[in-house]
């Protein structure tokens, strides 16, 4: 879920940005490995993929069919596994943290950590960035100060703003959580095959928007 932008600058897709910046905690795309994001302009071209449309999962249940044929799953599974999914990878590399000395994190904050990025970020914006109001993102920033993670000081282009920046202990979560998403990913190469995942990622890019990573879906599912 793991990699700097800002609301005015958002966290970038990987595709064209593989010397850029990794993810969050809470997870973004490849890059280097210092946890921020990486930029933009990934071709979003569609095209065939001789692994497209050919899934390991299995059928519905017996009587059960949909649109596409009998055997096809009814369609509210597909975004029921990707969310599936989703959770299965943060929630590894969050007992990764906890085992690593990060045992605070939580999913929401590497949506933070990209939206405040390399080079700080306004409360006003990292609100705007995360889909909440300033004193929402106020809140979120004093507990993540009190953790460590994060700090204000002013800008020192006009000291009437201030900036949140993370800290050394906001850049080492990120650090490991990269790793941990790396290590998780080797792990479904070898489970599914190197070439099966890398067809899998191919599509999902050929199907999903490309610019931004939208950093606000703790706000769009209710929970900010």
């Amino acid at each position: 879920m793991s990699r700097g932008p800002t609301s005015r600058d958002a966290v970038r897709d990987p595709e064209d940005g593989r010397g850029n910046e990794p993810g969050a905690g809470a997870g973004a795309g490849p890059g280097s490995r210092s946890g921020i994001a990486p930029g933009s302009g990934a071709d979003r071209g569609a095209g065939s993929d001789p692994d497209r449309g050919a899934g390991s999962g299995s059928g519905p249940g017996p009587g059960s069919s949909g649109p596409g044929g009998e055997n096809d799953p009814p369609g509210f599974e597909l975004p029921l596994r990707l969310l599936m999914a989703f959770r299965v990878l943060i929630d590894e590399v969050h007992a990764d943290l906890a085992r690593q000395g990060h045992p605070d994190m939580r999913p929401m904050h590497g949506f933070v950590f990209q939206a405040i990025g390399p080079h700080g970020t306004t409360a006003a914006d990292l609100g705007r960035a995360l889909g909440v109001s300033k004193q929402a993102a106020g809140k979120t920033i004093e507990s993540l100060e009190r953790l460590g993670y994060v700090e204000r000081g002013a800008d020192p282009n006009d000291a009437r703003r201030k900036v949140v920046r993370l800290t050394a202990r906001g850049f080492d979560s990120l650090a490991k959580s990269a790793a941990s998403f790396d290590r998780l990913r080797a792990v479904w190469a070898a489970e599914l095959g190197a070439d099966r995942l890398r067809a899998l990622e191919h599509d999902l890019r050929v199907m999903t928007p490309g610019g931004a990573y939208q950093l606000d879906m703790t706000a769009w599912f209710g929970g900010a």
